[in-house]
């Protein structure tokens, strides 16, 4: 099949479904680590955690701004936040799951951070200028989120006998879902027209090589392969979601058009 032949009548506008497909991860993401504000373990992390989550919504805020200029439908950045629908967003399923324990978020989040890194530093040196710009800047904030939820990795995982338990249980909750971070489809080529062009197959090889170290180091196992979940990138969810956007577009919704 000739997919640069069939790719305009299967996506409308592809560069625009990549940045939310980019903005909706880090947004979503950055919800549920905002869930721990005034609730962490201790002082210091209750902190790092609220910096995370703004990195991770301020990626957002650029990513989605950029996705509705892209679009050129006069939705900005909060417009597509806070005004979308559950089926229109791109958020890969893993990120949206409720937060669970301190072991759930962080496994999560190294899960996640090992991809980001990858991601970012492959697109810092796209061809599309304004999102290579976002992506040098995200890539020194995720650096730190990666290092955090790594040594976070090691203190749960050769710790105490509990916590070790409830590491190993994100990880087994969580495993299911990080195929879909490396799913590729025809919005993946269709993107390459604007210079973004991603190696999925050798991102996976370099995550699965830095997560399995650091479940070795952390002396934890990896689990076992076995059926994945995804759909989130066409806009199939878990029932979770939809209250999670209920209570992040409340606000919004309540007044249209207010200006804060």
């Amino acid at each position: 099949m000739n997919v640069a032949g069939t790719r305009e009548t299967q996506i409308a506008n592809p560069l625009f479904e990549f940045l939310l497909r980019l903005g909706d991860d880090r947004l979503v993401l950055g919800h549920r680590m905002s869930e721990w504000c005034g609730h962490g373990p201790i002082l210091e992390e209750d902190i790092a955690m609220a910096n995370i989550a703004l990195d991770l919504v301020g990626q957002a805020n650029s990513l989605l701004k950029l996705a509705g200029e892209t679009e050129g439908a006069g939705r900005d950045e909060d417009a597509l936040a806070y005004f979308r629908s559950e089926p229109e967003f791109r958020n890969a399923q893993m990120l949206e799951l409720p937060k669970g324990d301190f072991a759930f978020t962080m496994v999560r989040q190294f899960l996640f951070d090992a991809y980001s890194v990858l991601q970012w530093d492959a697109l810092q040196s796209c061809s599309f200028a304004p999102l290579a710009g976002i992506a040098a800047k995200a890539l020194k904030e995720d650096v730190y989120h990666l290092r955090h939820s790594s040594d976070w990795m090691l203190r749960m995982g050769d710790g105490t006998e509990e916590s070790h338990a409830r590491a190993q249980a994100a990880l087994g909750s969580l495993w299911r879902y990080t195929g879909e971070l490396f799913e590729r489809d025809a919005v993946d080529e269709a993107v390459r027209d604007n210079g973004i062009i991603l190696d999925q197959a050798a991102m996976q090889s370099m995550w699965t090589q830095r997560v399995n170290d650091v479940i070795s180091r952390a002396t934890l196992a990896v689990p076992a392969a076995g059926a994945s979940s995804s759909g989130g990138r066409r806009g199939r969810h878990t029932e979770v979601l939809g209250h999670m956007l209920a209570e992040m577009q409340i606000v919004a919704r309540s007044h249209p058009g207010a200006k804060w």
